[in-house]
């Protein structure tokens, strides 16, 4: 609760009846503020916000029941009480007053004391009603920074799942990081929700964590695999969705699905379950065009770095290993709108 005296604003134009309400605030030990018109009144308020109102109903220009409405219609002081004050008895005028917004109703000649009981109760309410609002917001920024501990918790553990291949292959830090800046800036670019792009920024990194699993022999052979082999190294998919799919958050999660579903193919051509079309989720289909590009932009065994023309070139036309259908014909059409922003990620020095 506040030590500081609460604030009463009187607003009533007949000077009489205005310094006898001050008298029995003072004598109450309330601060005070006094206007004689409802103008004034909307004038002061935003200045120096009363803990309580007593507002007369009957002045002249702005009646009482425009002030208390105009009052509850801000924000910033819908939650001031107003206690209207006035020589109206009859039905319809306290009606009136209540459905205008104002929490209490006396009619003059007022009972000092009656009055009294009145202006504090209202006052402990909205000294309560303020003290639970303060413990809210209090509550909201520690649940949002408890919040932020444990997001960044979950991007360190990415970040240490991630860099435990690094150890494996020396290539793989550099494409990680690319990998992240690609499938968002292309999830961004298909007008997915700010949720989605963070997850997938997060969550690609991880589509190859299940090589963990795979033999050196075969991981970093330099030759070709043989059938064998490369049936051996089609398992990093579920590998990886194995490792993942416990995991609670929503990179975790996504995470699992992209490990699983990556080599998944448009066209029904790809692995380790030959889904097609729309069967493949989004992220997945992302992330194959987007580990694609970089792939063709990295040296490899089996071949040399490709500049960026030639690689676009590729994914339009195909070469053999590549071809168009592969794709999302949706994720392509985007694509082709920032594929000079794919190359300024490739050049950056991760």
């Amino acid at each position: 609760m506040t030590q500081e005296r609460p604030l009463v604003l009187v607003v009533d134009d007949d000077q009489q009846h205005r310094d006898i309400l001050l008298d029995l605030l003072a004598l109450q030990g309330y601060e005070t503020l006094a206007v004689d018109n409802g103008e004034k009144a909307l004038q002061t308020i935003p200045e120096h916000m009363p803990d309580l109102v007593l507002l007369d109903v009957e002045m002249p220009g702005m009646s009482g029941f425009e002030v208390v409405k105009r009052l509850k219609q801000g924000s910033a002081t819908a939650s001031v009480p107003v206690i209207m004050i006035t020589g109206r008895s009859d039905r319809r005028s306290r009606l009136r007053s209540l459905e205008s917004g104002a929490e209490d109703y006396l009619t003059k000649p007022f009972d000092p004391i009656e009055l009294q009981a009145r202006i504090r109760n209202h006052i402990r309410l909205k000294q309560y009603r303020d003290m639970l609002s303060d413990f809210n917001r209090s509550l909201e920024q520690r649940v949002r920074e408890r919040t932020r501990q444990l997001q960044d918790a979950c991007r360190e553990t990415i970040h240490l799942l991630t860099s435990a291949a690094e150890y494996r292959d020396e290539n793989t830090g550099s494409h990680v990081r690319r990998i992240s800046h690609f499938t968002a800036a292309l999830a961004r670019a298909m007008k997915m929700d700010d949720d989605f792009v963070d997850n997938i920024f997060y969550a690609s990194p991880m589509h190859d964590i299940g090589k963990i699993g795979i033999p050196d022999s075969i991981l970093v052979k330099e030759g070709p695999l043989s059938q064998e082999e490369w049936a051996v190294m089609k398992t990093h998919t579920t590998l990886g969705k194995r490792i993942l799919e416990r995991g609670v958050f929503p990179y975790v999660r996504m995470g699992a699905v992209i490990a699983e579903t990556h080599h998944e193919c448009w066209d029904g051509s790809g692995y380790p379950a030959g889904l097609k079309g729309e069967q493949i989720p989004l992220e997945s289909r992302i992330m194959l065009l987007c580990d694609q590009y970089d792939a063709l932009r990295s040296p490899r065994p089996y071949k040399p770095a490709f500049d960026h023309e030639h690689v676009i070139k590729i994914l339009r036309e195909g070469d053999g290993r590549t071809t168009p259908d592969q794709f999302c014909p949706a994720v392509i059409e985007v694509f082709e709108g920032c594929t000079d922003e794919f190359d300024l990620i490739y050049s950056r020095n991760f």
